[in-house]
């Protein structure tokens, strides 16, 4: 039997967005509100899987270690609220140094890698982002998109609406 889950975005939807990078893990604010959204769901059984362009990696803007610092906060925190996440998938390239991958959203690269490794199913699936360019990715392999704006609440009544179309 495959798995269904809730790719999410990270900046912007599982934490507040600021300016174009976050550099500093005290910079970090996790959006706790989002919690009991997404807690819900993981508790019928969706499997909560980021999906995160992190071209600061190329620019040197931070280091891995500090992200991997931000998403054991991140992790921590949801798992205080009985949730947990599967994993944060993140693309560390950046067009101007990197040139092109597959994996940068609006590229599909890291959802079907998640899709592969974790046995899911995209049409039991959807994404969550605040920008065109999730959705975009998310389409590309097969998955339903959900556009909220910047820091906006995860409604999860909408979610299961787009879920069940």
């Amino acid at each position: 039997m495959k798995n269904k889950a809730i790719f999410l975005d990270r900046d912007g939807v599982l934490n507040h967005e600021m300016n174009d990078y976050i550099c500093r893990v005290e910079d970090f604010k996790i959006l706790e509100y989002q919690i009991p959204a997404l807690k819900k769901l993981y508790d019928e059984g969706y499997l909560l899987i980021i999906i995160t362009n992190q071209g600061g990696l190329a620019l040197n803007r931070y280091s891995e270690d500090q992200l991997n610092t931000m998403h054991t906060l991140l992790f921590d925190k949801f798992e205080e609220h009985g949730a947990k996440f599967t994993h944060a998938y993140f693309c560390r390239h950046h067009p101007s140094v990197s040139g092109d991958c597959a994996c940068r959203k609006p590229k599909s690269g890291m959802l079907l890698e998640a899709i592969h490794t974790y046995n899911i199913d995209p049409k039991l699936s959807v994404m969550i982002g605040d920008k065109p360019r999730d959705v975009e990715a998310a389409n590309g392999a097969g998955v339903k998109g959900i556009l909220i704006a910047p820091d906006e609440e995860i409604v999860y009544d909408k979610v299961k609406a787009v879920l069940a179309n």
